[in-house]
């Protein structure tokens, strides 16, 4: 039987359903991890053309409250997002205690996160991080790109770009694991205190290599967040460039009331 969702609407009728598939979603009647009826069912449903249906499920994935696997259909999704502090996440006590911050804020979500290291080495610095850095384009730089997992799904990627003359005489850099506290603790071991960190974020559909590195549906969003980490000299000794799965995290900003 065919559904009147929308009847009198002027929304488009993928929209429509989309909204309706959603609230059955927040309201429980389609349980995280549950599958999505087939194409086959919402085309009845609905009394719309296939077309529209991948058009309702693709809006679905795009606002990540659906996944979709090949041969096998689309299920809502079961993990909640990641809550990123930014007040919180860089804090030097739990460099101290020994933790990065991903493996702070994952640990305090009730997630267990792990970290595949992809490559370490000199590379050329692109032209916006030659910028950010205060170097010249084509410059060598340390260059360290990770995965990262939680629950033993990638969720994001990232590559840390350090200031050669920086980097060299910091052994620990050059490792898989840099040790307890990561990167930025090494850093401050070696006299770089940090100061401040800046991060500019874009929201943005992934490229194919993107959505393959993380697993993505076709049509799925990503934050792109680039980060600054400033010392108290007023240099920019890291510049972090992450893709992030924009449906894992949400982003918590404090802003400052005073001037």
């Amino acid at each position: 039987m065919a559904s009147t969702v929308g009847a009198r609407s002027g929304k488009p009728r993928y929209l429509q359903i989309a909204d309706d598939i959603e609230e059955q979603i927040t309201t429980g009647r389609l349980a995280p991890a549950a599958e999505i009826p087939s194409e086959t069912v919402l085309v009845e449903r609905y009394g719309v053309s296939a077309g529209t249906v991948r058009k309702a499920i693709a809006q679905l994935r795009t606002v990540g409250l659906v996944e979709t696997f090949q041969g096998k259909g689309s299920f809502v999704k079961s993990r909640p997002p990641v809550t990123r502090k930014s007040s919180d996440r860089f804090r030097r006590s739990h460099r101290r205690a020994g933790k990065a911050a991903y493996i702070a804020e994952t640990e305090q979500a009730g997630i267990k996160p792990t970290v595949q290291v992809l490559s370490i080495g000199p590379v050329p610095v692109p032209a916006e991080i030659a910028e950010r850095l205060g170097v010249d384009e084509g410059d060598k730089v340390l260059a360290r790109r990770r995965l990262y997992f939680s629950d033993g799904t990638p969720t994001e990627e990232a590559t840390s770009y350090l200031s050669w003359d920086v980097a060299r005489d910091i052994p620990e850099l050059f490792e898989e694991n840099p040790g307890g506290g990561g990167i930025y603790a090494r850093l401050e071991e070696h006299g770089h205190e940090f100061a401040e960190y800046t991060e500019t974020v874009r929201a943005r559909l992934a490229t194919k290599q993107e959505a393959s590195a993380l697993g993505l549906s076709p049509g799925s969003a990503v934050f792109h967040l680039t980060r600054n980490a400033v010392t108290t000299a007023g240099r920019v000794v890291e510049v972090c460039d992450t893709i992030m799965a924009a449906d894992q995290f949400v982003l918590d900003y404090r802003i400052p009331a005073v001037d």
